[in-house]
C-alpha cells in the first residue's frame, strides 16, 4: 500500500499525528497525512526511489510479485482531497513506480464497499480515468493499471442480546463492485483483489467497547468466513470477473487483555479459532470443483437479506490427483444456540479402481480448534498460569475431529455420514 502522506510533502502539514480513542467520535483522526502532496512531482520522485530500494534490498524478481496499490479508501477521511486529486497522485505514483520497475504491478484505488453510493461512484470514475482520462503525469491518454482493488465488509449488530452479523452488506459489497469492473471492456479480465474483506470495518474496535465485535471469539468468526469464501467465488463466476484475492485486515494489538475481541487472529499469542480456519484453507490444493447442497441459503437470499432463516449448510471443494478436500459447515447469521445437522456427504468422480481412500476430518466447533472455550473454562484468567499458557495453545491448534480412517468406495463413489454443530466448519479430506 502507497501512502500516506509525509509530512514534509503534506499540503497541510499541521496538525500531523493523529490520535485515536476507542468509542469516541475521532473527528480529528485523519489530519495531514491524509492531505494530497504540496508538489505532485517530488512525491512521485519518492515513490522511485522507494521502488528502487526495494528492488536493491529484495531483488527484481521479489518485487516484480509485488502488488503496488495507491492509498486506502480515498473515498472517505483518509483521502482530503477530491477524486481528480486522487487521480492525479495515482498518476504520479504509477509513473514513479513504473519508471523504477516497467514490470511493476499497480493498482487501486482500494475504495470502501461499493454498494454505497459515494464509494461506487469514486470507483467507477477512477476507472473511467484509468481508461480514457487525461494523465496528469504524461499528458498521454489513460492511466496504467494491472489491477482493482476495492473493500468489502459486513455489519453486525446486537439483537435481543446475541450478536447478529450482516453478511448480505459484505456481499452486496462484492457484487456491486464485480458489476462495475464488468461494466469496462477494457478491464473486466483484470485480477481483482479485495484488500480488505472482513465481517465489519474497524479492526481497532473491541468488542469490550463495541459489542457487536463480540463474533471475533469464538466460532461464529471462521464459520462465516468460510460462507463468504464460496459466496465470493460464485458471485466471480456470475459476473464473469477475475478474483485473483481476498484479504483480511486482521491486526496485532500490543498489551491488550486476552480475548478483547480485537480482529486480531491470535490474542496474546493464543491463537483464536479463526487462524485455523485460514490452516484449512491453507490445507486445500487444487482446482474447485462443482458442490451442491439441499441445506444451502441461495446465493441470491444470501444477497438479499443474509442467513436469517434457516441454516447455511453447505461445502467448498478442490481436487488434485490422488486427494479432494471439501470445507463444509452449518452456519447462521445470529449468534445463538441452533441444532445441529445431520449431513450425507456423497462424492463422486474417484477413480474406478479405488476400493478405499483415506479420510481426515479436522474440525472447528465449540470444543475442537478453540482456545476461546478453553479459556473460559479456566474462568477467563488475564494471567494465565504457565501450565494454563501451554494449554490455551494447545487448544488454539488446528485439530481432527477423530484419527484418520478408511472408507470404502464403490463404482467411484463414497457417502459419509457425518453432523455438523450450529456454527461450526469441518475440513475433509481424501488422499488415494
Amino acid at each position: 500500500e502507497i501512502g500516506f502522506m509525509p509530512q514534509a510533502l503534506s499540503s497541510k502539514p499541521q496538525p500531523y499525528r493523529p490520535t485515536w480513542i476507542p468509542g469516541a467520535a475521532n473527528k480529528d483522526y485523519s489530519i495531514g497525512w491524509s492531505y494530497p502532496p504540496r508538489d505532485y512531482s517530488k512525491w512521485g520522485e519518492l515513490v522511485y526511489q522507494w521502488v528502487r530500494h526495494s528492488i536493491e534490498k529484495y531483488g527484481q524478481q521479489q518485487v516484480e510479485s509485488w502488488y503496488w496499490e495507491v492509498w486506502n479508501e480515498p473515498d472517505i477521511s483518509y483521502w482530503h482531497g477530491t477524486p481528480e486529486e486522487y487521480d492525479k497522485l495515482y498518476d504520479y505514483t504509477a509513473a514513479g513506480v513504473k519508471r523504477a520497475l516497467s514490470s511493476a504491478k499497480i493498482g487501486g484505488p482500494a475504495v470502501t464497499g461499493p454498494s454505497s453510493a459515494p464509494a461506487a461512484v469514486f470507483l467507477r470514475q477512477f476507472l473511467e480515468h484509468c481508461d480514457h482520462g487525461a494523465n496528469f503525469a504524461s499528458g498521454g491518454v489513460g492511466a496504467p493499471l494491472d489491477f482493482i482493488t476495492y473493500h468489502a465488509k459486513g455489519h453486525p449488530s446486537v439483537i435481543d442480546g446475541h450478536v447478529r452479523m450482516g453478511i448480505a452488506k459484505h456481499a452486496k459489497d462484492v457484487d456491486y463492485g464485480f458489476r462495475i469492473v464488468h461494466s469496462f471492456a477494457k478491464f473486466r479480465d483484470l485480477p481483482i483483489v479485495l484488500s480488505e474483506s472482513d465481517p465489519e470495518g474497524c479492526a481497532a474496535c473491541s468488542a469490550r467497547v463495541y459489542p457487536q465485535n463480540a463474533y471475533r471469539n469464538g466460532t461464529l468468526y471462521p464459520v462465516y468466513t468460510a460462507v463468504m469464501l464460496k459466496s465470493i467465488f460464485e458471485l466471480a463466476d456470475r459476473e464473469q470477473t477475475n478474483i485473483a484475492g481476498m484479504l483480511t485486515w486482521a491486526f496485532e494489538f500490543e498489551n491488550q487483555p486476552y480475548f478483547d475481541g480485537f480482529r486480531t487472529l491470535a490474542t496474546n499469542g493464543v491463537d483464536k479459532p479463526v487462524l485455523n480456519l485460514f490452516r484449512m484453507l491453507g490445507l486445500m490444493q487444487g482446482d474447485r470443483v462443482k458442490t451442491e447442497s439441499t441445506g444451502r441459503v441461495p446465493l441470491q437470499t444470501i444477497l438479499a437479506e443474509g442467513v436469517r432463516g434457516d441454516a447455511d449448510v453447505d461445502a467448498f471443494a478442490v481436487a488434485r490427483d490422488h486427494e479432494i478436500s471439501v470445507l463444509a459447515w452449518n452456519y447462521h447469521d445470529d449468534d445463538s444456540t441452533g441444532p445441529a445437522a445431520n449431513v450425507r456427504v456423497t462424492i463422486t468422480g474417484l477413480p474406478k479402481d479405488a476400493s478405499r481412500i483415506l479420510l481426515w476430518q479436522y474440525r472447528i466447533d465449540e470444543t475442537h480448534s478453540n482456545s476461546w472455550t478453553a479459556w473460559k473454562q479456566m474462568g477467563s484468567p488475564q494471567q494465565p498460569s504457565p501450565q494454563q499458557y501451554v494449554a490455551l495453545e494447545s487448544a488454539g491448534e488446528l485439530q481432527q475431529l477423530d484419527s484418520p480412517k478408511w472408507i470404502l468406495v464403490q463404482d467411484g463413489e463414497t457417502k459419509l455420514d457425518l453432523t455438523f454443530p450450529h456454527q461450526s466448519v469441518s475440513l475433509l479430506q481424501l488422499n488415494w
